[in-house]
């Protein structure tokens, strides 16, 4: 059998199994090693077992996604997701759909310290549904823009979704997270306009509040004081070039933990559930990791990335269109997994096909997670949506779903104008290299 043959046969299986609800990374594991087997020996495809775990685990790169994962549950725990929103709301929630702009805002902000769209959303289903609901808001609005904006944790940096396309596609991380501060600026602003226009069409749904003073507003930045100073020492560090990503990690990890202990809430419940949460989701993480080099070893000796790279591009095909065919693939992909696991999935094939096309890697890993970001909130799956769903349960998959339409359209604008104009990713990083 060709090589060629064997590999596609063996993604053919991989997807199969995951359908089956096989574990991801084991799936990964299993059709890399029988793959690779094929091609030489067992005894070889057994050894990357071995060999591929030990990499990953020995990655000192890839430290830094416990350390903020540890970061995101102390910070949940220490009430700073509340903070971010009481702050958004003192000063935007008085307008008329001002609480879901106060909503996208503190996911926005909260995002940069959880890095997780899952836990994200999960956070502001708690946080900020109860307030909109008391305050007269629609359903529908309240919980689409928690949905929309859940997904700002994946895209606002420091994320960890970035991190690993850094070291899967051997791209500067800090690159990456400059990258993304313009695409998650315009993704808010679009969030904003959309609920602007739909309480403009539907005013009942979203009313105005009172409006709070300056003195009440700068009791809430006062307040803020946790959420502020772990954002902006983390930004100030690494964009200024003081410390690394992995320090700066760590300088998280410990200011969240500190801030836990200030506000008197650390038990220890509290404590080991944190440890614990960090250490399924680093294990999940590493997991698919180790799967998807496995079976990357696998994809990269069969050669079949260079002949579909190859093909493609002796077919004739517009580059352009070949991109917007991997545009509707992603949505579908993301709409169905979870982001690490779309991403690790198909990078093997799709990262050669968009470097022989002329499109930068750094540009792309934000378009990547962008795309896969619309899939979590896309009918019929949507994981965002389903996930919000199991918070709230007093509202019908319906709800959530019709509540998502305006964030879904500021999506596809926000996709479209990223990709008619790559500069707006890309003068951030251009300017950072000057």
């Amino acid at each position: 059998m060709s090589p060629i043959l064997l590999a596609s046969l063996a993604i053919l299986a991989m997807f199969i199994l995951i359908l089956m609800h096989v574990p991801i990374g084991f799936a990964m594991a299993a059709v890399g090693i029988i793959g690779f087997g094929l091609m030489t020996s067992f005894g070889a495809g057994l050894s990357l077992v071995a060999s591929e775990a030990a990499s990953n685990m020995s990655n000192m790169d890839l430290s830094v996604i416990p350390l903020f994962v540890l970061m995101g549950n102390f910070a949940a725990a220490s009430g700073i997701s509340t903070d971010m929103y009481n702050l958004a709301q003192a000063f935007i929630g008085h307008r008329r759909g001002g609480l879901a702009m106060a909503t996208v805002g503190g996911c926005g902000l909260f995002g940069a310290v959880s890095g997780s769209s899952i836990a994200t959303t999960v956070t502001f289903g708690r946080v900020a549904l109860p307030e909109m609901i008391d305050r007269g808001y629609a359903p529908t609005l309240a919980t689409g823009c928690i949905a929309g904006g859940g997904t700002l944790g994946t895209l606002v940096p420091p994320s960890i979704i970035l991190v690993i396309y850094s070291i899967l596609a051997e791209q500067f991380i800090i690159e990456l997270f400059v990258a993304a501060v313009v695409p998650a600026i315009i993704t808010i602003l679009l969030y904003f306009l959309a609920i602007f226009i739909y309480v403009r069409i539907k005013p009942d749904a979203g009313p105005s509040g009172p409006k709070a003073s300056w003195s009440q507003r700068k009791k809430v930045i006062l307040q803020s004081w946790g959420a502020i100073t772990l954002i902006g020492a983390i930004a100030v560090g690494i964009y200024g070039g003081i410390f690394t990503v992995i320090e700066a990690a760590a300088l998280g990890a410990i200011l969240s933990l500190l801030m836990v202990l200030i506000r008197g809430k650390m038990t220890l419940s509290v404590f080991w559930e944190a440890l614990a949460s960090t250490a399924a989701t680093t294990g999940m993480i590493y997991f698919i990791l180790i799967g998807s080099s496995i079976f990357n070893y696998f994809i990269v000796i069969s050669h079949l990335p260079d002949v579909l790279a190859s093909g493609i591009m002796e077919s004739g095909w517009h580059p352009f269109f070949v991109f917007l065919v991997l545009l509707i693939v992603y949505i579908i992909l993301g709409s169905i997994f979870d982001t690490v696991a779309a991403m690790v999935i198909t990078l093997p094939f799709v990262l050669p096909l968009i470097v022989g096309m002329g499109y930068s890697p750094v540009w792309w890993g934000i378009i990547n997670v962008v795309v896969v970001e619309i899939g979590m909130i896309t009918p019929p799956i949507g994981i965002n949506v389903f996930v919000l769903q199991g918070v709230i349960r007093d509202y019908p998959l319906k709800t959530v779903f019709v509540g998502i339409v305006p964030f879904l359209l500021a999506d596809i604008a926000r996709l479209a104008i990223l990709t008619l104009f790559p500069i707006l990713t890309m003068w951030l990083p251009n300017l950072f290299s000057l």
